[in-house]
């Protein structure tokens, strides 16, 4: 069956440059690698032959030469002919570099001889409600957190105090061991000291072995004023104790604001809807509007007002997060209509109507109308 073109197999123009044929290589090599496609024969072969490629075209005398004959330069008498390997040169020993160069340890390269550090301790989330108070003024919490600390008794190692690990005989202390998969060889972490290169013989009775225990801590948390619902506060280190003494990770603390009654917010600003009666809208005079740093302004409001029309208060607002500036408040208008009238101010209201009828007091219902009008022809 003939061979496929190299350059067709790391998708790149034959002009391509060294760094873009890296590129292309490495997405290919991650999409067939036998690590992420367990038992899949053809992807297999597809990771073996673009890795061939990449062999080829990153040696610039190799690629002159494939560029000219093709791939009968590698073929037996083809001018880089001999033994071993995909035609004439040692492949099986390349790749197994190649793929230590470009992923490290992604698929368990690493350095050869290497001992495994130990692994840091896992990154932790911590959900908490605040008032839009909270958030306008900041506030210190103090938090419960149940998580894997380092043992007290060992110090986190493991051993029981006063004895010491011993090497790893299975990979001799290296945290890796390798495996012969067909041509090429893949490194993986010790299944015997899962990588730490040493083995504990007595291990500590507090934590039988594990170098960690779970427990409960309070923590401070200091939430700055301004946050929004969504922000995360890192707390560096308290998270998970790390293995084997390894740093630990650390812990996200994602807030999430609550519903409040009279505000709603929009970034740095607020939004408050206030009733006022009719006679007001018309007549125009003051309302008093609470504002959330719990004091109040007196908001005039003209007359013939509409319903819906909105009112700045200029830093009225939230605060605004890492700034001395604050947000604004706009007060939404809400005209209420009088209910449960008595029968004297049904008659006041009738003879009203009866007299904007005449001067014309409603232009925008009046307008409307009109429109109807003109739309219908009538």
């Amino acid at each position: 069956m003939a061979k496929i073109d190299y350059y067709e197999l790391l998708i790149v123009s034959r002009e391509a440059t060294a760094e873009e044929l890296k590129k292309a290589y490495r997405k290919q090599a991650m999409k067939y690698h036998p690590d992420r496609n367990p038992g899949n024969q053809e992807a297999e072969q597809k990771f073996k032959e673009v890795s061939e490629a990449y062999e080829v075209l990153r040696d610039d005398q190799k690629r002159a030469a494939y560029d000219r004959y093709g791939h009968a330069a590698f073929e037996q008498g083809g001018g880089f002919g001999g033994a071993g390997g995909f035609g004439g040169f040692d492949f099986a020993g390349g790749v197994g570099d190649i793929f230590e160069e470009m992923f490290g340890e992604m698929f368990g390269g690493g350095q050869r001889g290497g001992r495994q550090a130990g692994q840091r301790g896992a990154d932790l989330r911590y959900d908490m409600n605040l008032s839009l108070e909270e958030a306008f003024t900041g506030i210190e919490k103090t938090i419960k957190v149940a998580s894997l600390v380092a043992c007290e008794a060992c110090n986190g190692s493991g051993a029981t105090k006063g004895t010491s690990k011993s090497t790893c005989s299975t990979c001799d202390g290296h945290g890796r061991v390798r495996a012969q998969q067909g041509f090429f060889t893949i490194e993986r972490v010790c299944p015997t000291c899962q990588g730490a290169g040493q083995v504990i013989k007595d291990p500590c009775k507090k934590c039988q072995g594990k170098g960690r225990v779970r427990k409960e801590r309070t923590l401070s948390v200091s939430i700055p004023a301004g946050v929004e619902s969504g922000t995360r506060i890192r707390l560096s280190g308290e998270g998970e104790a790390g293995i084997h003494g390894a740093h630990a990770g650390d812990l996200y603390v994602v807030l999430s604001l609550t519903g409040h009654p009279l505000f709603r917010r929009d970034g740095p600003n607020l939004y408050c809807r206030v009733p006022i009666p009719m006679t007001t809208a018309a007549l125009g005079g003051k309302i008093r509007v609470p504002v959330i740093d719990g004091s109040t302004v007196d908001v005039e409001v003209k007359s013939g007002t509409q319903a819906g029309h909105q009112l700045r208060q200029r830093s009225k607002g939230m605060s605004v997060l890492r700034s001395s500036s604050r947000g604004d408040l706009y007060v939404e208008l809400a005209v209420e209509t009088p209910s449960r009238l008595s029968k004297r101010q049904k008659e006041l209201l009738e003879e009203f109507a009866l007299e904007s009828e005449k001067s014309k007091t409603h232009p925008e219902s009046e307008g409307f109308f009109e429109k109807i009008k003109d739309a219908l022809g009538v």
